[in-house]
């Protein structure tokens, strides 16, 4: 049993994908979304990062914030259970928290600059995992204005982004 399942094939080549139909019934039982929801607390902590509203999915950095991020930024197959973690978000209907986790990522390497190793990721993975095309344009601009130097930001067409409101 995989702790966050896809409908897509992983690292573990026994772990079979999720079905539609599966998804549909782990979305229906509450007992099933809180423990979804434990899980991704648990990762949340092991990454430094604290889940603060469960209603919006919104995050701040865990008080062990430095030591965890440490880990991350020596660690890059973090980065791929990251990746997972966010696509399972968009198939258990938590979008809003794909919004806000990939946000913490892209505020934390292009902003903050604390997390150097896992900007590349954030940028060519986590982005692209958010459902919403709405939100994802949001988070490619969020990500075009903080990037340096701006003319080498290849993730989105310049000439959108600067008419993007």
């Amino acid at each position: 049993f995989r702790l966050f399942p896809l409908r897509e094939h992983g690292m573990n080549w026994r772990a079979k994908p999720l079905t539609c139909q599966e998804i549909q019934a782990f979305r229906k039982s509450k007992e099933v979304m809180d423990r979804f929801i434990r899980a991704y607390k648990l990762m949340l902590g092991f990454y430094g990062v604290n889940l603060v509203n469960e209603e919006t999915g919104e995050l701040e950095r865990a008080e062990n914030w430095r030591e965890r991020f440490e880990n991350l930024n020596r660690f890059s197959h973090n980065n791929l259970r990251i990746t997972r973690i966010l696509k399972c978000l968009g198939e258990m209907g938590y979008e809003d928290y794909q919004v806000h986790l990939v946000k913490f990522f892209l505020r934390e390497t292009l902003v903050e600059e604390t997390l150097p190793n896992v900007k590349r990721s954030a940028l060519d993975y986590f982005l692209f995992t958010v459902r919403s095309k709405e939100k994802r344009r949001e988070l490619v601009h969020y990500a075009w204005q903080h990037f340096k130097p701006q003319s080498s930001f290849v993730w989105g067409p310049r000439d959108k982004l600067q008419k993007y409101r």
